[in-house]
């Protein structure tokens, strides 16, 4: 199963996250099966590849509640309505 998931970046105290779709099974700075998007929370910036995530979103992966948040403030789901599997 694929999740979209949060992945550490950046160095102490300062750090910033990509959001990428990965493996379930992988460990968090695991190899990732593609980048699809960035997350700073200390300038409160967000980059996402939106046709990227519908297709993995389209193709069953789930977000974790934390991108699911950051999706919903950026008005992805607006695209497309997404039922989590829970």
């Amino acid at each position: 199963m694929v999740k979209l998931r949060l992945k550490r970046c950046g160095r102490k105290q300062r750090a910033v996250y990509r959001i990428v779709a990965i493996d379930v099974r992988s460990r968090r700075e695991g190899r990732d099966l593609r980048k699809v998007g960035f997350y700073d929370p200390i300038k409160n910036q967000t980059y996402l590849n939106v046709p990227a995530i519908l297709y993995f979103l389209e193709k069953g992966a789930q977000p974790t509640e934390t991108v699911q948040d950051i999706l919903k403030k950026a008005k992805v789901f607006k695209f497309k309505e997404f039922r989590p599997n829970s």
